[in-house]
């Protein structure tokens, strides 16, 4: 995973770590380890920053640099 993006997108939004910790449910320390990439984000998280920053969750982990996210499917 691109682990500098997790803190790229937080701090061009000048958030905290405990921001984002508090939104995810979780400690500082442990969103620390997601991005320095000690621990890997659990897709549930990831899913949830997409939608807090309106990415996504491939630009979240550097599979694409296009930061739009994708359409939400009508076959649900």
């Amino acid at each position: 995973m691109n682990i500098n993006r997790l803190r790229e997108i937080r701090e061009d939004r000048d958030l905290k770590q405990e921001d984002i910790a508090k939104l995810l449910s979780t400690t500082q320390q442990q969103y620390s380890k997601y991005e320095i990439g000690f621990r890997a984000i659990p897709v549930e998280r990831l899913n949830i920053l997409a939608d807090f920053y309106g990415v996504s969750v491939d630009y979240l982990i550097g599979r694409t640099d296009v930061r739009k996210p994708y359409p939400k499917s009508i076959l649900k």
